[in-house]
């Protein structure tokens, strides 16, 4: 199978990281960004690094992004350069294309002229950080979709020494256990009949609105 080619522009923190994450995956990866120094650090990193401006007419198309599989654009700070880029980019028929918006109008621009996936980091972030303080004993939790979300929690006292069985979580809390988190280990194929230990974590999916709801076990 061909492995997928990555084109990240634009190297902020977020872009940075993707790829620098996607180049320890032993991905390919070119790198863009408008300044030096920010090149130079990802340079020994990714596949190929280069200083460009993408609001230069055909930048893009001169560093060979029509060969990419994907591009990431992250320079949402710069509203030109973010908008130039998208364009570019689905000019060139890159497959799928996914950009980082500040905001809704922002994001709704990039959504008009071809973006294929439109993301909010810091909006996600946030309401993440909010929802961890919220809730009690809940080590990380995150949105899988509008709907639909997952949450790492502490083993809550009153199920140490029981089952998942017993405690009939779905019926109760409207909440699916799908792994246990022992130290490092994360187990998936549970035993419905083990007895659950208080040094575990607990995996769980379900509805926002089961995860965030007062009477659920978080807020026990």
């Amino acid at each position: 199978m061909k492995k997928k080619s990555y084109a990240v522009i634009g190297l902020g923190q977020f872009g940075m990281s993707v790829a620098k994450t996607l180049a320890e995956a032993n991905c390919d990866v070119l790198a863009i960004d408008q300044k030096e120094e920010l090149v130079q650090e990802v340079a020994d990193i990714v596949t190929y690094a280069v200083k460009a401006d993408v609001k230069e007419p055909g930048i893009l198309h001169s560093l060979g992004v029509q060969n990419i599989d994907v591009v990431i654009v992250a320079v949402a700070e710069k509203l030109e350069a973010s908008i130039t880029a998208v364009m570019q980019a689905k000019d060139l028929k890159v497959p799928f294309v996914m950009a980082k918006a500040m905001n809704n109008l922002h994001g709704r621009i990039l959504e008009k002229i071809g973006a294929d996936k439109v993301i909010y980091p810091e909006k996600a972030m946030g309401i993440r950080a909010a929802k961890n303080l919220l809730t009690n004993g809940v080590l990380d939790v995150f949105e899988l979709s509008s709907e639909i979300g997952v949450a790492e929690f502490k083993m809550p006292e009153q199920w140490v020494g029981k089952t998942l069985s017993q405690l009939s979580i779905r019926e109760k809390y409207n909440l699916n256990i799908i792994a246990i988190r022992v130290e490092d280990k994360i187990i998936v194929n549970l035993n419905p009949e083990e007895v659950l230990q208080k040094e575990y974590n607990v995996i769980a999916i379900g509805k926002n609105k089961d995860l965030n709801d007062e009477k659920s076990i978080f807020f026990k």
